[in-house]
């Protein structure tokens, strides 16, 4: 039965506790679903070539075993049998695969195989969140299928490219473009359509990534301004419903002095975000629509995995998308510094308030990845809700694993994709550091500190816009998100900062140690500008000018 379907057929009460009981399970439920689930797809996956290329003959019977058996793994471990599709090899037959990037400039994509049941469990959470996006307590929901969704999100082969998919085999919610005419059309392109569209029809519901969604919603500002001719026009291509309602925003923002904003036009009953850096943009959506984003957590790799509730208070994870697994940040540091360390884990009930870990995932129903590291870093933001009225933890996304720069949700720059595109660039770098930074409005780019060879000394403005410039272009090059990141959003996501020579090496005399390379602590950046800083005040007069 279709979801619409069961609109008619069954009580709020009853479709609540269906999508969304999982939000008042007690602790030992939630982990019995888990570990049932657990004990079905480790027989698939263990006698599985895939499994047994990892385990290397041997088979977990029991989840500790399990754990004890399989290593933490990352897509490495999986990439000759899952880039070549080597179905047979697979726990489950997959009837779809998705990609996405994976390092960019040495590694172009990662692909993951679904099956027909984790599309089932998919598509049962997805609706999870769209009825409680639309949630403002437990039990009440506002959902129609006569309702509208502004189509910002990417199409297949990427993940997100499902979710229309998934909505429209359960509810005829109209996307604005059509899906069909969407796929073959530019994100310009949608975005116009989509706003067209949506000034006849109407606009329910916004899903995308938070960046994307706020590059979106400032199309409807500049709605407000332009000639005469323009405003015509606009007014011209709407419905008279709408006319009535922008005539009247148009009259309010004059009074108000301010710009015509989404929520003066659309009534949004529920609006998603996913993707990294939401924080950075919720403030701004929240103003703009009105209605704060609810996060939803989903990727590739893991699929829909959690999502946030009328409080907003945190992520709570689903029970039947995957297994599980955290690792302290005390163990990520440890395994950073020591690659050949194995950091332990702990279980979902086993988190403790204000602890950060980073998430270890096993996808259930015949999926691919065992005890995998999908390189995000979750904070448990607490245990138990008086406003949920529940006993269970609840988690807000912190950003990727330390070893990468995300910036946005579109990049995903790595260590040896910065040496590659330096190394292709010819330019003179001798050492570097890069950071993820945020700007004085709370927008993400990279920073990358770099000091040049000896004898390469030159005008340090002059230095600086050719390295980034030249950086850019190869970044561009070997990496089509941070083409898109600037193309799409207006966004440079680099920042450069020379260092003078000698820098980095008298660091590491002071502090016995190098910096590291990928986003080092900001007290080693300041110590690491002490450094440039005091070695350029000693040139010119010793210790006594720089005091």
């Amino acid at each position: 039965m279709r979801f619409q379907e069961k609109l008619h057929e069954y009580s709020k009460e009853q479709i609540w506790e269906e999508y969304c009981g999982f939000l008042t399970l007690t602790t030992e439920e939630f982990m019995d679903i888990q570990k049932r689930l657990l004990l079905e797809q480790m027989e698939l996956w263990s006698s599985s070539a895939l499994g047994q290329s990892i385990l290397k003959g041997q088979k977990p019977t029991t989840i500790d075993e399990f754990r004890e058996m399989v290593p933490l793994t990352t897509y490495e471990d999986y990439a000759p049998i899952l880039l070549s599709k080597q179905t047979k090899a697979l726990p489950g037959e997959p009837v779809l695969w998705v990609q996405t990037t994976w390092e960019g400039g040495v590694h172009p994509i990662k692909v993951a195989p679904y099956t027909k049941a984790i599309l089932d469990t998919f598509q049962h959470n997805v609706m999870s969140c769209l009825l409680l996006a639309t949630s403002k307590e437990k039990g009440e929901f506002d959902v129609s299928v006569t309702d509208h969704m502004l189509y910002a999100l990417a199409p297949l082969p990427f993940v997100t490219g499902l979710l229309p998919l998934l909505f429209q085999e359960e509810i005829d919610i109209e996307f604005l473009p059509a899906v069909k005419d969407a796929v073959n059309m530019t994100f310009k392109e949608r975005n116009v359509q989509g706003f067209k569209q949506g000034m006849k029809k109407g606009i329910e519901y916004f899903f995308g990534l938070g960046s994307v969604l706020y590059y979106v919603s400032q199309s409807v500002t500049s709605m407000g301004g332009g000639s005469n001719k323009s405003l015509v026009e606009k007014l011209l291509s709407v419905s008279p419903a709408m006319l009535v309602r922008m005539m009247m925003a148009k009259r309010k923002c004059k009074k108000e002095k301010r710009d015509l904003l989404p929520k003066d036009l659309f009534k949004l009953k529920g609006f998603m975000c996913a993707g990294t850096d939401n924080r950075c943009y919720k403030a701004d959506l929240e103003e703009m629509w009105g209605v704060s984003p609810m996060e939803v957590f989903a990727g590739t790799e893991p699929t829909c995995i959690g999502c946030e509730t009328w409080s907003r208070e945190g992520v709570y994870f689903f029970p039947d998308a995957c297994f599980y697994e955290f690792i302290p940040e005390d163990e990520m540091n440890r395994n950073m510094e020591d690659p050949n360390y194995k950091p332990r884990t702990v279980l979902w009930d086993e988190v403790v308030p204000g602890g950060v870990y980073e998430i270890v995932l096993t996808v259930f129903k015949g999926g691919a990845f065992a005890r995998y590291r999908v390189g995000d870093v979750f904070r448990c933001s607490g245990i138990g809700s008086r406003l949920e009225n529940n006993s269970i933890p609840r988690f807000q996304y912190v950003d990727r694993t330390p070893e990468i720069i995300d910036i946005a949700g579109f990049t995903r720059i790595t260590e040896k994709s910065i040496n590659q595109a330096i190394e292709l660039s010819r330019l003179p770098i001798e050492a570097w550091t890069a950071k993820k930074e945020f700007t004085e409005n709370n927008r993400p780019y990279m920073h990358l500190y770099v000091e040049l060879q000896r004898n390469h000394l030159i005008n340090t403005a002059v230095s600086t816009r050719i390295l980034h410039d030249q950086l850019g272009i190869y970044f561009q090059y070997l990496d089509q998100d941070y083409e898109d990141l600037k193309k799409i959003l207006g966004v440079d996501p680099l920042k450069i900062t020379m260092i003078k020579c000698g820098t980095f090496e008298a660091y590491e005399r002071k502090f016995g140690g190098t910096i590291r390379a990928m986003n080092p602590e900001s007290c080693e950046i300041n110590d690491l500008l002490a450094c440039h800083q005091f070695d350029c005040l000693e040139r010119r007069g010793g210790m006594d000018d720089w005091i």
